[in-house]
């Protein structure tokens, strides 16, 4: 059994008269064990209050993403016993959970699916401008990494698994925001937002600069470097631009900003260059303290989103406000 999962399963046992929780897939290995993947709810399910979705473990390697967002949930399980301000908070907002949207993965310690691909390059989005060779999605080999699956293929179980939880408890609401927690190279943790498959700015970059704003005014000592995903590179098939694109498509008068956290887990390696011989240690700290550190730094951030989804129509740019503020956002990240 995954670690991350029994820890999961604990908090759930823990927070279950609070909690809507739910399996939305079972994923098979290759010893044929299964693994359920969860979606957990909490807060107010009217479709007419706003929402912020939480995901982890989309890259199986990538575990410290999942313990990201089940320290958050803990988090919160925890204060539901005593903390009457979060009660009260959880009126006006809905939190969703999805910790681990690939178990298989996790448990093979492998990027991608037990079917060999890559969560995150499996949407049906091509990039229309050149992304960089293999990393931004092949579909030559299940065997390399970045795999797309095959062209015409439905996405993979994993991958409707997160679409159809954030169309249903996120999209379908006038205004949410997600945080998707991955670890990769480099030495900062980055705030991306799409688009990864073209460099043109999105339509919702006003909300985001505003968000921008007010996180810097209660931050103002954070560690993140906030840009969009296609700054660093492109690719093929991001499961935020399908949903974000969707989103824009099918419910135009809605507003949905999807977020995600890469932690540069080069520092980690810097500071402990043993890791490099683990292929755990390429993503992840491997030292007790230091994963510690990891799990309290973020938690300010996703305690924030919260906040901020709830609170949105206090920082949300009105009409005559965004023009302006999409200028700002344009000379700031273009």
């Amino acid at each position: 059994m995954l670690p991350e999962l029994l820890a999961l399963e604990k908090i759930l046992e823990q927070g279950a008269p609070h909690l809507d929780v739910q399996v939305v897939r079972q994923v098979q290995v290759a010893t044929g064990e299964r693994f359920p993947v969860y979606t957990v709810g909490v807060g107010n399910p009217a479709l007419d209050v706003p929402a912020v979705g939480f995901f982890g473990g989309v890259h199986g390697l990538e575990r410290i993403g999942a313990e990201v967002v089940i320290a958050y949930l803990q988090n919160v399980v925890m204060r539901l016993q005593w903390d009457t301000t979060l009660h009260r908070q959880l009126e006006q907002v809905r939190l969703v959970f999805m910790p681990i949207v690939n178990p298989g993965g996790m448990w093979s310690a492998t990027r991608a699916n037990p079917r060999g691909v890559d969560l995150m390059r499996n949407a049906p989005v091509d990039a229309v401008d050149r992304v960089p060779l293999w990393v931004g999605g092949q579909r030559v080999s299940a065997g390399l990494p970045w795999y797309r699956g095959r062209l015409g293929d439905p996405m993979e179980a994993e991958s409707q698994a997160l679409c159809e939880v954030a169309t249903a408890q996120l999209l379908a609401r006038p205004f949410s925001m997600a945080l998707d927690c991955h670890s990769g190279f480099g030495v900062k943790d980055r705030l991306w937002f799409p688009f990864a498959h073209t460099r043109k700015p999105i339509a919702h970059l006003a909300e985001l600069h505003a968000l921008q704003e007010i996180f810097l005014q209660a931050h103002s000592h954070h560690q993140y470097i906030i840009e969009p995903q296609s700054t660093q590179y492109l690719a093929h098939g991001d499961l935020w631009d399908h949903l974000y694109l969707q989103a824009c498509q099918t419910l135009p008068t809605h507003t949905f900003l999807p977020l995600t956290l890469e932690m540069g887990s080069w520092l980690w390696i810097k500071k402990n260059p043993r890791q490099l011989f683990s292929r755990n240690g390429i993503f992840n700290p491997l030292i007790n303290h230091r994963q510690q550190r990891v799990l309290r730094r973020h938690l300010s951030l996703l305690d924030f989103l919260a906040r901020a989804a709830c609170s949105h129509a206090r920082w949300v740019p009105a009409p005559d406000q965004r023009a302006q503020r999409r200028a700002d956002a344009l000379a700031a990240w273009y």
